[in-house]
């Protein structure tokens, strides 16, 4: 677990669930609907849990300093086999909306 972490056993837990949805959406973009309560059970302070994440080659391509989900959930799939696979390959977008809906889009692949 990594130090001063919120989310990351959160987004362990669902970690099977992401890579399908990043396979997945090699053909159309997915969704999956999250838990409030989880989220805010991992830390209650938060005024807002959504976030927007492009990644590529393992890495964020937009500014997620202000977001520890977005962190957490980008370190989560970089220590996975099968999601460090994946990102080096294609890049995606992952985001959580307010309603708690995750969703996965895959841009394109490596050059």
């Amino acid at each position: 677990m990594l130090p001063n972490s919120v989310y990351f056993s959160l987004w362990s837990k669902y970690r099977p669930v992401i890579i399908q949805l990043m396979l997945a959406s090699e053909v159309s973009p997915q969704k999956y609907r999250l838990f409030d309560h989880e989220f805010k059970a991992a830390n209650s302070k938060e005024k807002t849990y959504s976030f927007e994440l492009s990644v590529f080659a393992g890495k964020a391509l937009n500014n997620i300093k202000e977001s520890k989900a977005a962190q957490e959930l980008l370190s989560v799939l970089n220590m996975s086999r099968k999601g460090n696979e994946l990102l080096a390959e294609f890049q995606f977008e992952f985001s959580l909306d307010r309603h708690f809906v995750f969703h996965v889009s895959r841009k394109g692949t490596a050059q």
